[in-house]
């Protein structure tokens, strides 16, 4: 069994929207090893997203906890949470986020430059993953000039580039047509053994959820009819 990465004991998430309390995550328990891929699925509003901002410590817990490498992430301080963020996760979003002035190339090293890289390293890793996700070729292009598809491949090799342990992916294939889409999730699953990194995808699409190889369900702030132990 690969270590446990994640354990999440009874984590809930709420909002204050004027009187009311929205309840966006309702005590989820749930343990990720290590090297897994998982796929969080779910609709709109099933608090998929949210749960990932909590395992991306983009956010923190309400109550209960979200423990990553037995460290529990409500209880860091905001100092430690931006290192992680830097250095343990690597994010990929619906709409890529790339730098829209700076080409392919730069936008992945920009994911580097705050670790302070010489300029060096910094190109030929950059190079190296863009070549890695198809787009070697394409590195001098701007993002304007690059199909949703290619954009989204240079946003994960943006995310590789500081090597994390961690690819959190939020509706990733959102603004891709389904074929797009798989080729999208097919690239993520194989980074758990290229880049030896656990995988979690929260998507909509039932389809792509089933491509991999630990699926989760996720309604209403729950988890609903999927195991949630690590797999044996």
């Amino acid at each position: 069994m690969d270590p446990v990465l994640y354990e999440v004991k009874d984590a809930k998430r709420f909002f204050q929207r004027g009187p009311s309390v929205i309840e966006a995550v309702g005590g989820v328990d749930l343990e990720i090893g290590a090297g897994e891929f998982v796929a969080l699925e779910g609709p709109s509003g099933s608090g998929k997203t949210t749960l990932l901002q909590l395992l991306g410590a983009l956010d923190r817990p309400s109550a209960g906890s979200v423990l990553f490498e037995g460290r529990d992430l409500g209880a860091l301080g905001d100092g430690e949470l931006a290192d992680l963020r830097l250095n343990a996760f690597g994010f990929v979003f619906q709409q890529f986020n790339l730098i829209p002035t700076l080409t392919a190339l730069q936008n992945v090293e920009a994911g580097l430059a705050p670790t302070g890289v010489d300029t060096t390293e910094l190109r030929e890793r950059s190079l190296a993953l863009l070549d890695e996700v198809g787009l070697a070729d394409r590195s001098s292009h701007l993002p304007a000039h690059l199909s949703g598809g290619e954009q989204q491949r240079v946003a994960i090799a943006r995310a590789l580039v500081v090597g994390p342990r961690v690819i959190l992916a939020d509706e990733p294939t959102g603004n891709l047509d389904s074929a797009t889409g798989a080729d999208v999730i097919d690239i993520l699953a194989g980074l758990v053994s290229s880049h030896q990194v656990t995988v979690v995808v929260a998507t909509h699409d039932a389809g792509l959820a089933a491509r991999a190889p630990r699926r989760l369900a996720m309604r209403d702030g729950r988890l609903v009819g999927a195991p949630v132990a690590v797999p044996g």
